[in-house]
């Protein structure tokens, strides 16, 4: 069993009575305590689990709204001291649930709930020669662009409609920011293992990873000034090897200074994506980097500009759409309109923008790019 820790767990108590756990075996966790109204209201991925009470409801009453809201909800463990049969028909029909009858003890409930969430994130590993993921990878023209935020938005729109898990890989070994974006543990330690790429397995890349939500893993390494000079470019390639045998979909946020395997993440991708922000250096920049990164891969090899942070002007000297098209010699694949509040309230309470403000314009955005790149099923494609 996966050592879990709740701090941080999103839990949502359906029950008076459960709110004593917030200072006993739920210590830590996110504890919200509702009722059955609140349901009707969640969002995919929005908890990691449903804590329900069934003594304090009535049974048909429970059911029905189980079965109304089946989709969207997270892993769901029903306490009680007599369940009713029919309650626990609905809960075999859920993707992850379990039953805890009382008496129990902090020990057995905690039990029960680690249980729940190693079912909910444990990474599927595919048999040999099975399909592989499809393949992002995003890269910022100049330090400061959005590339990590539009990164994080893209894997977290990918995980709410595609099949299988979405993995999201920070590659910026040295000051990557996705895990503190996030507010999930960066557990990659890939220096650990130097030049001994073979050790990596599909079994340690699930120790690795750290759940976003229910559809979403992070793998991020911790911060090192050091860190591209402490992995190989063999190990990077193994992970990402194992990563897309593992997972239906990944998301690559790569350093915009070349390292040793930028070019091999690059040809092996399925998109990739140059994110810049509307500033001359910033275009100038973008434009180069898309140049040099068709000209040295693969014959076919077209990079997907996105430009950043647009804003209706009304006055001042910030460029239009039309005019950095135009100072970059090709056109956008799409703009990402400017909600600075809503970028930084999702950054200080942790997860994607749209978990926080669902009506956001960087969300709606952020769907109709992914609605025009060609994400398919090559998959990554490694020349190690």
């Amino acid at each position: 069993m996966t050592h879990w820790s709740l701090l941080g767990r999103r839990i949502l108590g359906i029950g008076p009575d459960l709110a004593p756990l917030a200072r006993g075996a739920l210590f830590g966790a996110a504890l919200e305590i509702g009722d059955l109204s609140r349901l009707a209201d969640l969002l995919p991925g929005s908890l990691d689990l449903l804590l329900i009470d069934a003594d304090s409801l009535a049974p048909d009453q429970l059911a029905s709204a189980l079965t109304e809201n089946a989709d969207s909800l997270p892993p769901v463990l029903l306490l009680g001291q007599s369940l009713d049969t029919r309650l626990v028909r609905c809960l075999m029909r859920l993707p992850l649930s379990d039953v805890l009858t009382a008496p129990y003890d902090d020990a057995q409930l905690q039990a029960a709930i680690y249980g729940l969430l190693d079912g909910a994130f444990s990474v599927p590993a595919a048999p040999a020669g099975n399909r592989r993921s499809q393949v992002l990878a995003v890269m910022g023209a100049v330090g400061g662009a959005g590339a990590t935020t539009l990164a994080i938005e893209m894997a977290a729109a990918l995980a709410g409609r595609s099949e299988g898990r979405v993995c999201l890989i920070d590659l910026n070994l040295a000051d990557g920011a996705a895990p503190a974006y996030l507010g999930a543990p960066a557990a990659m330690s890939l220096a650990d293992f130097g030049n001994a790429a073979d050790r990596i397995d599909a079994a340690l890349l699930a120790a690795f990873a750290s759940p976003v939500s229910s559809g979403l893993d992070l793998l991020a390494s911790p911060r090192s000034p050091r860190g591209f000079e402490q992995i190989s470019r063999e190990a990077v390639l193994k992970v990402l090897d194992i990563a897309s045998e593992s997972y239906g979909t990944v998301v690559i946020d790569l350093p915009r200074h070349r390292q040793a395997w930028t070019l091999d993440i690059v040809s092996g991708a399925d998109e990739v994506v140059v994110i810049s922000e509307l500033t001359v250096p910033a275009l100038i920049s973008a434009r180069d980097l898309c140049q040099e990164l068709e000209a040295d891969c693969p014959a076919g090899l077209r990079v997907r500009l996105v430009l950043n942070r647009l804003a209706t002007r009304l006055f001042g000297p910030a460029p239009s759409m039309a005019e950095a098209e135009r100072a970059v010699g090709r056109r956008a694949d799409g703009g990402i309109t400017s909600d600075w509040e809503s970028a930084a309230a999702s950054v200080n309470l942790g997860g994607p923008i749209r978990q926080h403000r669902p009506r956001s314009r960087i969300v709606r955005d952020v769907e109709a790019l992914l609605a025009r790149l060609n994400l398919g099923q090559a998959g990554f494609r490694s020349a190690a």
